[in-house]
C-alpha cells in the first residue's frame, strides 16, 4: 500500500508528558515506557493473523468508515492553515478557539504566538498560498505529475536566501542558527542513548506499566486501523462487497511490526501517516510510493539540513489541497436517514477539532451506539408500531459482517485440500498397481473373447458358389 508509517503525533505527546513525563517525572521511566510499546507492537501482530483488526473495520458502519476518511481530510487541512506546521491562516486566541493569523513573527505574542496585529499581512503566508496553493491547484487541474512537490521546491527555493521578506533565515538568533545548520548539507546524528534499551523489570511498575499498555493499544487500534483503511478507500482498492483491501492482514502485521522495531530505536509508538494522502493524490496506489518515500528518509538522514529547511508554508497548501481531494467522498455519506447522518458528521467534526483521528472515530462510534440504541429500543418497546419516519432509509448493519477470512486461515485450507488431493491420488494410483495382473487376465480374456467372435463370425459366412473362389478358399 502507498502509506508511510511514523511515530504517531498524537501518542508523542501522550508519550512524553504523561507516560515519561518531564525529567522522568511521570507515571514509569521512558525505559518501561518503550517496553510497552514493544509488547504492544506483538499484541497487534496477534489480533492482526486472528483478524480482529479485520472485523473490527466490517462491523464499524459504512457511514462513519466514510466520515473518518474525510474527518481526516479536514484534519489535514487544519495542520496545513495552522501557524506550527502550515502557511499560518489561522491560530489560537485568547477568546475564541481559533482565529485569523497571518501577522508577521514581530507582531506575534511571544508566549503564545498569537496575533496581536497586522493579521493577514504576512509575506510568508502570502507565497505559501499563491505559490504553494494556487499555482499547485492550476498545475492538477491539467494533472501534471508532482504538481505538489514542484510547488514545493518552487516556495522553498524563494525562502532560502537571506536578506528577503519571506526569508526562512532572518537575521535574528533562530534565523542564525537555521542558517548555520543549512549551511552544513551533509550531516548525520547517531544513535548512541535510545538504541536497544528497553527496561523488563515490569513488576517494578504494576499497574503504571498495564495503563499506559493498554492507552497505547485501544488509541493505535483505532487510529491505525482507521487511517490504514481510509487511505486505502482513497487509493480505491476497497473491495465493496467485502468492506477490506487486498492482503490487508498482511499491511496490518507490517504496522504492527514497525511499532515494536520503532521502540527498539527509542521512538513512541508508530503509525499510519495521513500525510500519506499527498503520495496517493499523485497517483500513488502500490507499495513502490511508500518504498520511494523510505527510500527519501533515508537519504535525508545524511541531508538533514536541506530537508530540515523546508519552511512550514511551503507545504502548507499542499495539506489543504489532500484535504481537499479526501472531503471528496462525503456525498456518498447516508445523509436521509438521522441514525447515520448525525454520528457520522460528529466523526468528521471531531477528528479536526479534537486533533485525533482515534478520539474522533471513538466519539462517532459512542454516538451511533446511543441513538441507534434508542430507536432500537422504542421499537422493541412498541412492538413495532413507533419507527422512525425515514426508516426505510436507513444502511443495513449486522454485527455479523461478511467479508473473507484471514489471509493464514485461507492458506492452511488450501495446504489441507492440496495434501488430502494428494494423499487420494496416491491410494488411486497404489490400488491400480496392486490390481495390475488381474488387468492383464482380464484384457487377455477380452481379446480371446473378441477372437472367438471373429472366427464365429467367419464360420457362419455362406460358402462361394463360384468355382473359381471355391478354389481359391481350398488353397488358403
Amino acid at each position: 500500500m502507498p502509506v508511510c508509517l511514523a511515530p504517531g503525533m498524537g501518542l508523542n505527546a501522550y508519550f512524553a508528558y504523561q507516560v515519561v513525563g518531564y525529567h522522568g517525572s511521570g507515571l514509569i521511566s521512558y525505559n518501561l515506557a518503550l517496553t510497552a510499546v514493544f509488547i504492544e507492537g506483538f499484541i497487534f501482530i496477534f489480533l492482526s493473523l486472528i483478524g480482529m483488526r479485520q472485523w473490527l473495520i466490517r462491523i464499524i458502519p459504512v457511514s462513519l468508515k466514510i466520515a473518518a476518511a474525510c474527518g481526516i481530510g479536514l484534519f489535514l487541512a487544519e495542520i496545513g492553515l495552522s501557524s506550527s506546521a502550515g502557511i499560518g491562516v489561522i491560530s489560537g486566541a485568547t477568546s475564541t478557539p481559533l482565529e485569523v493569523s497571518g501577522c508577521p513573527d514581530q507582531y506575534k505574542d511571544p508566549v503564545t504566538g498569537f496575533c496581536l496585529s497586522h493579521k493577514m499581512t504576512s509575506p510568508t503566508m502570502w507565497l505559501g498560498v499563491m505559490c504553494g496553493g494556487i499555482i499547485t491547484a492550476y498545475l492538477m487541474t491539467y494533472k501534471v505529475k508532482s504538481a505538489m512537490i514542484v510547488g514545493i521546491l518552487l516556495v522553498s527555493i524563494i525562502s532560502w536566501p537571506r536578506g528577503t521578506a519571506v526569508t526562512y533565515f532572518p537575521h535574528t538568533e533562530q534565523g542564525d542558527d537555521r542558517w548555520n545548520f543549512f549551511k552544513k548539507v551533509v550531516n548525520f546524528h547517531p544513535i548512541n542513548h535510545t538504541l536497544n534499551i528497553l527496561d523488563w523489570n515490569i513488576a517494578a511498575a504494576g499497574g503504571q506499566f498495564a495503563l499506559a499498555l493498554f492507552t497505547f493499544l485501544y488509541v493505535d487500534i483505532i487510529d491505525c486501523t482507521a487511517t490504514l483503511y481510509s487511505m486505502a478507500r482513497f487509493s480505491g482498492v476497497v473491495d465493496p462487497d467485502t468492506g477490506d483491501f487486498p492482503r490487508s492482514t498482511v499491511a496490518y502485521c507490517t504496522d504492527a511490526f514497525c511499532i515494536s522495531v520503532g521502540a527498539l530505536l527509542g521512538t513512541s509508538p508508530v503509525t499510519a501517516f495521513i500525510e500519506s494522502g499527498a503520495g496517493i493524490a499523485e497517483g500513488g496506489k502500490t507499495g513502490l510510493t511508500a518504498m520511494t518515500c523510505g527510500i527519501c528518509f533515508i537519504i535525508s538522514m545524511f541531508f538533514a539540513p536541506i530537508f530540515a529547511s523546508i519552511p512550514p508554508w511551503a507545504t502548507g497548501c499542499t495539506l489543504v489541497l489532500v484535504g481537499c481531494l479526501m472531503m471528496r467522498q462525503i456525498v456518498t455519506i447516508n445523509w436521509r436517514y438521522i441514525g447515520d447522518a448525525v454520528p457520522a458528521f460528529v466523526t468528521v467534526m471531531f477528528i479536526p477539532f479534537g486533533y485525533s483521528a482515534a478520539y474522533g472515530l471513538i466519539a462517532g462510534l459512542m454516538v451511533y451506539t446511543a441513538l441507534n440504541g434508542m430507536i432500537y429500543l422504542t421499537k422493541l418497546v412498541t412492538g413495532g408500531y413507533i419507527v422512525p419516519d425515514d426508516e426505510d432509509h436507513r444502511e443495513f448493519w449486522t454485527i455479523k459482517p461478511h467479508g473473507r477470512l484471514p489471509w493464514f486461515i485461507t492458506a492452511g485450507q488450501a495446504l489441507a485440500d492440496r495434501l488430502s488431493h494428494g494423499r487420494n491420488k496416491n491410494q488411486n494410483d497404489n490400488t491400480s498397481i496392486r490390481s495390475g495382473e488381474s488387468s492383464w487376465k482380464y484384457q487377455d480374456r477380452l481379446n480371446s473373447k473378441a477372437s472367438n467372435r471373429e472366427l464365429d463370425t467367419v464360420a457362419v459366412h455362406a460358402l462361394p458358389t463360384d468355382p473359381s473362389q471355391e478354389k481359391v478358399l481350398r488353397k488358403m
